[in-house]
């Protein structure tokens, strides 16, 4: 089985994330989703259900869209609360050790324009989270950023649709053969 941990604010008007979301809970009826924003509207995390729902699981799914270069305040507040010196680091603190973690990042820009001459932006926003997982002793399993999802930028709900479902079926097949 395995955990999705959804942070995106505005979910309800959301296009690609609620595709994704939708598309994965269809075809992997196993799949926990943890809607944090819905779940702490007020940002008190309950840590403890958190960190139950963590250990229930071998595989985490975060899934958010990149906000500001970086992700969602309550996720990171999210990383902040749940993962405590002896759960998730520090002498004793190996619970989630060897568990495998899956980013799965949606990104309103088009690609071309998050690379400058030396790097993909997206990929250098990416680095404390993977740290993170790092320091915790999990495993990043994959990373999979969707790129030109706002309807601002033009591109048409059905394409934005299309894409997010392509991309959910990476996640899952990703999810499937780990």
């Amino acid at each position: 089985m395995a955990l999705l941990i959804l942070a995106h604010p505005y979910y309800a008007q959301s296009i690609a994330n609620k595709t994704i979301v939708n598309e994965l809970i269809k075809t992997y009826p196993d799949l926990e989703v943890r809607d944090i924003f819905q779940l702490y509207p007020d940002y008190k995390i309950d840590v403890r259900a958190e960190q139950e729902a963590l250990l229930r699981h071998d595989t985490i799914i975060l899934q958010y869209p990149m906000f500001w270069f970086n992700m969602p305040a309550i996720l990171k507040l999210w990383f902040d609360k749940v993962f405590t010196y002896q759960f998730a680091y520090g002498s004793q603190g190996d619970k989630l050790k060897d568990k495998k973690v899956i980013i799965s990042m949606t990104v309103g820009q088009k690609e071309a324009d998050m690379v400058n001459d030396r790097e993909n932006l997206a990929d250098s926003f990416l680095k404390a989270v993977q740290y993170s997982i790092q320091y915790t002793q999990m495993q990043l399993s994959a990373t999979y950023l969707l790129y030109d999802v706002s309807p601002l930028s033009g591109n048409p709900e059905s394409k934005i649709k299309l894409e997010a479902v392509e991309h959910s079926h990476k996640v899952l097949k990703h999810l499937t053969e780990a």
